[in-house]
């Protein structure tokens, strides 16, 4: 399952990025007039982990996260550029791009799922849709940008297009084929450095609320209320804390790096080398020094600032650090939508969150940080709404 996001740096290249609303306050992302149509002749590339529900309750919560994400480095990477709208779900990923880059982003696309299946053990299911064939269904792809911070945006998805192409990807239409054995991405700047980040308020809650399909009007005021609602916790219920989370020297996500940056030969050597940033890094950070122009204690609150911790892509994704009586209240309201007619929902509830980050370079301030539930988050949630919306 894929939630849509897009991170683009401050100086957008694109026309169609660039001429996007940008909005401060997150409220905003239930008005639709802050989106823009994707221009015609442009696609959607999607992805997601096949049994990632089987990965999950194995305990690969990290595996998989980091699976979602290297569709998007992979493709921004091969297409040289930032500025494209994407999509992080915590078991997936889509990217929109124009048609000049087809051949660029089917053969990345292929090399990832090569990748994915040789280093990961998971299968990545990937497929291209063009934008006429959506809006050949009534439906459409708008984006808005939401600025996190100074230095990154993030886009929110209205139009349902993004929900069609997935379900015309799970079955079995617009599909691609891996590529041959030992083909390889470039998955540059992917990283899972991080600890686990513990609740801090009561539970980390990943919640999705999609509308219901009679009262497109309510879904909006639902989604205005459940935006008021958690901003009555400190920092909206960002689960990242304000300085930014500690270093990690997780065996598992050291491993994962690894693998994303070498090959099997020589990773023995890339381990060496992040275990020596990691150190040099959590160093510095404790005694206040600095490297040059790397501040890590900047670095960790950019970490914070950058965080995806709440999207809008046809529906509301939140992923939340709150305590008990706000998450009633949240509960409460989301129910009375759901018996309305109003909205379906999942919910997921997990002690920590966990980040998984694209990262160019420590010295730009243009990070991006990916913020699931550490248990399951957005994949389980999306599980429980499936099961709702069979029965």
């Amino acid at each position: 399952m894929c939630y849509c996001m897009l991170m683009e740096t401050a100086a957008a290249s694109d026309p169609f990025v660039a001429s996007l609303p940008v909005f401060a306050k997150f409220e905003s992302v239930a008005d639709i007039d802050n989106y823009r149509p994707l221009p015609d002749g442009w696609a959607l590339a999607t992805a997601d982990i096949v049994g990632s529900t089987k990965a999950i309750g194995a305990g690969r919560y990290k595996t998989v996260n980091m699976a979602g994400a290297s569709v998007i480095s992979a493709l921004l990477n091969a297409l040289g550029r930032q500025d494209l709208p994407f999509v992080f779900g915590g078991d997936g990923a889509l990217v929109a791009f124009p048609s000049s880059a087809l051949e660029i982003t089917r053969n990345a696309l292929a090399a990832v799922q090569r990748w994915v299946a040789d280093e990961l053990a998971l299968t990545l299911r990937a497929a291209i849709v063009p934008i006429e064939d959506i809006r050949a269904q009534g439906l459409d792809v708008r984006v808005a940008r939401f600025r996190a911070s100074e230095a990154v945006f993030y886009a929110m998805f209205a139009g349902g297009g993004g929900s069609w192409a997935e379900a015309e990807m799970k079955a079995g239409r617009y599909l691609i084929d891996p590529a041959p054995a030992n083909a390889r991405p470039d998955l540059t700047g992917l990283s899972c450095r991080w600890s686990p980040i513990e609740a801090r308020h009561g539970e980390i809650v990943s919640i999705i609320a999609v509308p219901g399909a009679r009262d497109v009007r309510g879904f909006q005021v639902l989604a205005s209320d459940i935006i008021a609602l958690v901003g009555r916790q400190e920092r909206d219920g960002h689960p990242v804390p304000v300085n930014g989370p500690a270093y990690g020297f997780s065996p598992a996500g050291l491993d994962l790096e690894a693998r994303a940056v070498a090959p099997a030969g020589r990773r023995w050597l890339s381990k060496l080398w992040i275990v020596f940033l990691l150190s040099l890094a959590a160093v510095t950070d404790r005694y206040g020094w600095t490297i040059g122009r790397f501040d890590p204690k900047i670095y960790k609150r950019d970490v914070a600032s950058n965080s995806d911790f709440r999207k809008f892509d046809d529906g509301l994704k939140m992923t939340i650090d709150v305590d008990a009586d706000l998450l009633q209240r949240i509960e409460h309201r989301l129910q009375q939508a759901e018996e309305a007619g109003i909205c379906t929902y999942g919910l997921h509830r997990q002690q920590s969150a966990l980040m998984t980050c694209l990262v160019a370079s420590p010295l730009q301030r243009d990070h991006v940080h990916f913020i699931d539930g550490a248990a399951g988050g957005y994949a389980m949630a999306a599980a429980s709404l499936k099961a709702k919306v069979s029965a």
